[in-house]
């Protein structure tokens, strides 16, 4: 059960942000790895979108649900290009685009899921990697479920 509601509520988040328009076609995937092992593949491109599910807390807060908890959910943005100047300026942008759909999708999200509108962002320091440096911004956030 655990796994399901994981992969429903990832697939949900990722519906939402692919539909924005703020993020100028960045492509949104599922996947949880580290930047320096995703550029060892051959499938990784700049500016990119991660979503993935953190953790599952059931909490049953409603005796006769078989699931009522939380989702814990990342959305991990990566910006790389070839100079510093800007970099940073460029990864709030993109980041900018992924709270905006947050903000926007406050509420009900059928399903037995519903989202509360509260998010923490981390952005991380500039490093070596990508086109020749990289900027990490990570948004978490909680979905409410409520699932038989």
């Amino acid at each position: 059960m655990p796994q399901r509601i994981g992969s429903a509520v990832t697939g949900k988040v990722v519906q939402r942000l692919a539909a924005a328009t703020a993020l100028d076609g960045a492509p949104v995937v599922t996947l949880n790895v580290p930047a320096e092992m995703a550029e060892k593949s051959d499938l990784v491109t700049y500016p990119s979108v991660n979503v993935y599910c953190e953790g599952i807390a059931n909490e049953l807060h409603e005796k006769f649900r078989s699931f009522s908890g939380k989702v814990h959910m990342a959305i991990e943005v990566r910006y790389s290009q070839d100079r510093l100047e800007g970099l940073q300026d460029q990864l709030e942008l993109y980041l900018d685009g992924a709270m905006g759909v947050l903000n926007t999708s406050r509420g009900d999200w059928a399903d037995g899921m519903f989202y509360g509108g509260e998010y923490e962002v981390s952005i991380g320091p500039i490093k070596k990697g990508g086109k020749n440096f990289i900027q990490t911004a990570k948004i978490t956030f909680e979905i409410g479920v409520s699932r038989n």
